[in-house]
């Protein structure tokens, strides 16, 4: 791991003396794992909350049950509304947020299995962005975990999100 993706966002997070917290759903709590995989990740990396269910997102989170029964707990709104409960909640610079149908079950026409949104919310705006992945459910959460880092090191470099 000398170089990976989360000793990155580490460096660049405690350069910038900034502070992240995490809403996962269908990831689990496998971003934050990551982030904590990093000796010394206390130092920027306040917690995360996994809200699987939507009381879940609406009590720890904020998320408006409005939001989530016309959009769907799968949607750029929820995502968005996700990272700014969290942010706000635990007074962070930065939070990153993970909503997704991992499967095998839960996928629709219009939303199938794989569809992920992935959110960010920071002093300077929110962004949202959509995945879609095929992988079984172990790999769309390996593989939504890495896009959520993928987007904070994104937007922590400068990059377009």
């Amino acid at each position: 791991m000398p170089n990976s993706i989360e000793i990155q966002i580490g460096q660049l997070l405690m350069e910038r003396g900034l502070k992240l917290v995490l809403a996962e759903s269908c990831t689990g709590g496998l971003v934050g794992s990551r982030i904590t995989d990093v000796p010394g990740s206390s130092e920027y990396f306040l917690g995360g909350v996994v809200a699987y269910a939507y009381e879940a997102k609406v009590d720890l989170l904020g998320v408006s049950w409005d939001t989530l029964n016309t959009k769907g707990a799968v949607s750029r709104e929820t995502v968005l509304e996700m990272a700014r409960g969290v942010r706000e909640r635990m007074n962070a610079d930065l939070a990153v947020s993970v909503s997704g149908i991992a499967g095998p079950g839960g996928g629709t026409a219009e939303k199938p299995v794989g569809t992920t949104w992935i959110g960010l919310a920071a002093e300077d705006g929110e962004w949202a962005k959509l995945y879609q992945f095929s992988e079984d459910r172990e790999g769309n959460k390996a593989l939504a975990a890495e896009a959520a880092l993928t987007l904070l090191l994104d937007y922590l470099q400068g990059k377009q999100i």
